[in-house]
């Protein structure tokens, strides 16, 4: 049977440290592997650690990060985002907590346009907290709702994270973005009822006198139509091979551009094309830094047999996929509490998938339960991302927040536990758009 030695263990000790320490977890994941390769194991030249680092940068998937993270921009300068906002407000503006309830819904249609959980929650921050003060709310509940919604955010296509387990798990970019309809509106409706109840308990207004009638809807619909296809017309475009995921990115931007400059004529490119590639440049940075970052790590772990052995460890535990699901939303939830959630999907999916495999959970199954564990971790203490952009931006105490969120948590981990033991509910569109995974 395979063993490590303590030595082995070292870089994820270090690791951890680093990490708690207040380094970025780039350099904390760079900083534990470069001392194994160099230090603990000369073995290695140190040219191919180097080499390994740069392999891991040249993936022609990759390419659709930058571009949804683009388009995300383009759609925010050009005033889609806006439209859509308008499109939420009309479908749910009528209910007890009218503004609480747009905040969910926005941050569900905002799953086609920034793809981030912390773009949309910074986004919110800004633009609604505010208004939902003004009308009434308290701060630490409007934080708290918009860092809750903006989980949903990643797991509706095309949200980076899908982006990210489908370059790790190796397996079909359209089928991810297809799966992650269902887990994602689901969240978004237990967000909504869990809004329901504490509006009707502490008397929050409706946002709207009454419920729009069809004509408006329908009207405004019309209105925010283009917002509101982009993320269908992506996974239709795949789906009959118009265009390969990497290009959809590019087709994405095009459109946004379109559709901004020439339908809602809020785009001006000599005013808005720096600031949409300054912030396309940090969100890709940011995003791609830590797949490589995390890709290096995962070197190091492959090179002391760390997968094989937690893979054996865990089958030596149970064989009963559910009681291995259950396992796992325990570590995922805690490593989403300590690591932003692209960092902690890239190290524990190559961990924790071949035990999937093995125990012959669905690949979309497994992903879409560990994206939104990950997401449930954001919002959670001690070291939740989400939590710490909405409490930055709107100057909510964490204390406060945290009084606020645990209704939120609780709805988001009963969805998780759904998910977890009824898999059609992940693999229902995918096999309806298309057709039946072969075995």
């Amino acid at each position: 049977m395979m063993t490590l030695s303590p030595m082995d263990l070292i870089p994820v000790v270090m690791l951890f440290l680093l990490y708690f320490m207040g380094m970025p977890i780039v350099y904390s994941l760079f900083g534990a592997t470069f001392f194994f390769f160099l230090v603990l194991d000369a073995s290695s030249p140190a040219w191919l650690i180097m080499q390994k680092v740069m392999k891991s940068t040249q993936s022609f998937s990759m390419l659709a990060i930058p571009f949804f993270v683009m388009s995300g921009s383009v759609m925010n300068y050009g005033g889609i985002s806006d439209k859509m906002m308008d499109f939420a407000e009309v479908l749910t503006g009528h209910m007890k907590g009218g503004l609480a309830q747009v905040n969910v819904v926005l941050s569900m249609l905002m799953g086609g346009c920034s793809g981030s959980a912390n773009a949309d929650c910074a986004m919110q921050s800004k633009m609604l907290v505010p208004e939902m003060e003004k009308r009434g709310y308290s701060k630490a509940f409007s934080a708290a709702i918009t860092a809750a919604s903006s989980a949903a955010t990643p797991v509706i296509p095309p949200g980076v994270n899908l982006i990210v387990y489908c370059l790790i798990a190796q397996v079909s970019l359209g089928r991810v973005f297809a799966a992650g309809y269902v887990p994602g509106i689901l969240m978004s409706a237990a967000m909504m009822v869990t809004v329901a109840i504490i509006a009707n308990k502490r008397g929050y207004e409706r946002s709207r006198p009454r419920r729009a009638t069809l004509g408006e809807i329908g009207k405004q619909f019309m209105t925010s139509f283009w917002g509101v296809f982009f993320p269908i017309g992506i996974i239709l475009g795949i789906r009959f091979s118009l265009f390969t995921p990497s290009e959809g990115g590019a087709v994405a931007v095009l459109y946004c551009f379109i559709i901004g400059t020439f339908v809602y004529k809020r785009l001006k490119l000599k005013e808005h094309l720096i600031p949409i590639l300054l912030d396309s440049i940090a969100g890709t940075s940011s995003v791609v830094l830590i797949m490589v970052a995390a890709n290096t790590f995962g070197n190091y772990m492959s090179w002391i047999n760390l997968p094989k052995i937690v893979a054996s460890g865990m089958l030596s535990l149970t064989q009963n996929k559910y009681v291995f699901l259950l396992l796992c939303n325990l570590i995922l939830l805690i490593m989403g509490m300590f690591l932003e959630g692209g960092a902690a999907l890239m190290i524990i999916t190559p961990l924790l998938l071949p035990v999937s495999r093995q125990l012959g959970i669905n690949d979309y199954h497994f992903g879409m339960v560990a994206i939104v564990n990950i997401m449930i971790g954001g919002i959670t203490p001690p070291f939740g991302s989400m939590m710490f952009t909405t409490c930055g931006i709107t100057g909510c105490k964490i204390t406060d927040f945290l009084k606020e969120v645990w209704p939120f948590i609780l709805s988001l981990v009963a969805v998780l536990l759904l998910l977890t033991f009824v898999p059609d509910l992940v693999t229902c569109v995918p096999d309806l758009i298309y057709g039946p995974e072969l075995k």
